[in-house]
């Protein structure tokens, strides 16, 4: 999928009070977000998954990938596994 794609699809779903599922891979070879067969959400992130950094990368990436503050989407579910769901305040 091209990037512009991307971008357009993840901006559509950038609304307030929307949920984001996501998929995660730490320890990648660079940071990027992907999305497959049947419109699933793959973010890959470089650091490593200790005391939260691959959270925190992860949220940069994607608020960055959707237009919106960092502080506005809240990870509500997946702390500590690779299946993640975000929430975009507003």
């Amino acid at each position: 999928m091209a990037e512009t794609d991307l971008k357009t699809l993840l901006r559509a779903k950038a609304q307030a009070g929307a949920e984001i599922a996501v998929r995660v891979t730490p320890k990648a070879s660079r940071n990027r977000i992907t999305v497959g067969e049947g419109g699933a959400i793959r973010v890959y992130v470089t650091v490593v998954p200790e005391g939260g950094k691959a959270n925190a990368a992860v949220q940069k990436l994607l608020a960055k990938a959707l237009g919106v503050a960092k502080s506005d989407l809240v990870l509500i579910r997946g702390a500590t596994a690779r299946d993640k769901v975000f929430r975009i305040r507003g």
